[in-house]
């Protein structure tokens, strides 16, 4: 294990965080559905978000990953690999090791889906050739640390909340609307109203984003506890946000894309997240991965197309 006492305030605070912002959201719909319908509103939307949470279609992992082409990884391609979700995944108690699939991509990525009894972790070409095996192992462990929290179910959670905090405002407004030539005649002004119900949306998204960044500190956490190496997800976390862009790409334009805020991130600030990490104490008998690159052995590798820029020239 980590230092415990370093870890556990770590988890704390980021379950801390998790449950204001659920608590947050709640509080919008609640308000949302007070204003339009008084107390039985309430309770209206108490269950409707029961029935859209219990109805919520699971969707079997492969449907995901065929939206992006990935296909099933054997063993025989990369044992080392399949070794390392194989030991995150025992020591993540999970009841089922997920699966690996391979993305034919450039871009260094990875990703989770599924449910801790029904998982599977896709990684694409250009990680598994980007990054050293070290670093690997600490990217699978952050989507192991997904898994294992059924962050994909919490998410889901806070997406039905939005959905019905959305479809609310949209009926409010509706009737608000409709109801201004009445408001217009009494002399009373619909502005306050029209103004809560327009915000309530933008209010939930912007929470909704925060919960995600709050997911991804919790998922380095476990991370770093499953590997007892912070620093090779820290290493992986700085390596792939320079391979956003190519190096001399940002040189020639760089400014190619807008700062995005921090309240409209899905995910924390690299420099954050490594700095959170490195305050962690390693332990270096339960690290996996050493500076090798374990690319999937026949597999060529895949290029980036060629990019047109202003003024038309091709990189």
């Amino acid at each position: 294990m980590l230092d415990p006492r370093t870890h556990r305030r770590h988890r704390i605070r980021n379950v801390a965080q998790a449950a204001l912002l659920f608590g947050g959201m709640a509080v919008v719909l609640g308000g949302l559905a007070l204003l339009l319908a008084g107390a039985i509103g309430v309770l209206w939307v108490l269950l409707a978000f029961a029935v859209v949470v219990a109805l919520r279609p699971r969707v079997p992992p492969r449907w995901l990953l065929s939206m992006y082409g990935a296909r099933p990884l054997p063993y025989a391609v990369a044992p080392e690999l399949h070794h390392y979700v194989a030991a995150l995944a025992q020591r993540a108690g999970l009841p089922a090791t997920p699966r690996l699939y391979y993305v034919a991509s450039p871009m260094a990525n990875a990703f989770a889906v599924g449910r801790p009894d029904d998982a599977a972790l896709a990684v694409t070409d250009g990680l598994l050739r980007s990054l050293t095996a070290r670093e690997v192992v600490g990217v699978l462990a952050h989507e192991v640390g997904h898994i294992r929290a059924d962050d994909l179910w919490v998410m889901s959670l806070g997406d039905a909340v939005g959905r019905l905090t959305h479809a609310l405002a949209y009926v409010g407004l509706l009737l608000l609307l409709l109801s201004l030539p009445l408001t217009a005649a009494g002399g009373s002004s619909p502005l306050w109203p029209a103004v809560l119900l327009t915000a309530a949306p933008t209010v939930v998204t912007l929470l909704q984003l925060a919960l995600s960044r709050s997911r991804e500190y919790d998922a380095d956490l476990e991370a770093a506890a499953l590997t007892g190496d912070p620093e090779g997800l820290a290493s992986a976390l700085v390596r792939l946000e320079r391979l956003e862009g190519r190096i001399w790409e940002r040189v020639i334009v760089p400014r190619r894309r807008a700062p995005d805020p921090l309240l409209l991130r899905t995910h924390p600030p690299t420099a954050e997240r490594v700095r959170r990490l490195r305050q962690l104490v390693p332990r270096e008998e339960r690290r996996l991965g050493d500076s090798r690159r374990i690319p999937p052995a026949g597999y060529p590798p895949v290029r980036s197309p060629a990019r047109l820029r202003p003024p038309g020239v091709r990189w």
